[in-house]
């Protein structure tokens, strides 16, 4: 249960929606000479840590980056333990999420895992949908070029269709099709692991996003890394390309 207070190292403003590009599992576990398992497993205690201090400090909607689409390419027997820690953590954390108020979102091609996962994943949205606090959203089997290829490809279909003429297509028209239609404006994308590429997460919605590179791996990230990051952000001056 989330039982602290905002951390006093935080002075500005408070970023509605943060998303985060969990970096460096593997390089958290050879580090210390331990199986990359053994990194995801701590980068799930990461995910539980960070998102109970996300609604702490007020944050609205926290993004994690799990599962890219470009995943798929790891070796099987990673990408098997990926969705097997992904299967507990969902059954570990179910009940929080419903007594803290939290709704649980998946965004990208989760339909295209395993089935009983997609069955699970289905079930905790369902149990929480009616939460009506802060939202956990989870990207799986994710990738932000397939997104905005599949929003053009619907608007397309509607022109084809003579549902809508080209002239009436514009940002909010665009952005109504993208699977964060219903999210508040992405207001902070942090990058753990010293990395400082976006990885295809979020392009669209990152427009105006501020970014913020951390040399933390990510199963190092805690609720001072995170405040420490929200500090940064409230420090900053965002002129959303005016004065």
């Amino acid at each position: 249960m989330a039982t602290s207070a905002v951390p006093a190292s935080i002075t500005g403003s408070i970023p509605r929606h943060v998303a985060i590009i969990m970096d460096g599992n593997g390089r958290w576990a050879k580090k210390r000479l331990l199986p990359r398992i053994a990194g995801h497993k701590q980068g799930v205690e990461a995910v539980r840590r960070v998102s109970r201090a996300a609604r702490v400090m007020g944050i609205e909607v926290l993004t994690l980056y799990a599962f890219s689409s470009e995943n798929w390419r790891r070796p099987a027997e990673e990408v098997s333990d990926l969705m097997g820690l992904l299967r507990r953590f969902l059954k570990r954390e179910v009940e929080e999420l419903i007594s803290e108020n939290v709704r649980l979102k998946v965004i990208g091609g989760w339909q295209a895992l395993p089935a009983d996962l997609v069955e699970m994943i289905r079930e905790v949205m369902a149990r929480t949908a009616s939460n009506t606090g802060p939202m956990l959203v989870i990207a799986l089997n994710y990738g932000s070029q397939a997104e905005i290829v599949a929003a053009t490809r619907r608007l397309a279909e509607r022109v084809a269709a003579g549902e809508l003429t080209a002239d009436r297509i514009d940002e909010a028209m665009f952005e109504s099709e993208l699977a964060t239609h219903d999210l508040p404006p992405l207001d902070l994308m942090i990058r753990t692991s010293g990395e400082q590429r976006l990885s295809n997460f979020l392009l669209w919605q990152a427009a105006y996003a501020e970014l913020l590179f951390v040399d933390a791996l990510w199963p190092d990230f805690n609720a001072e890394t995170l405040a420490d990051a929200i500090d940064q952000f409230g420090r900053r001056q965002r002129r959303f390309g005016g004065l």
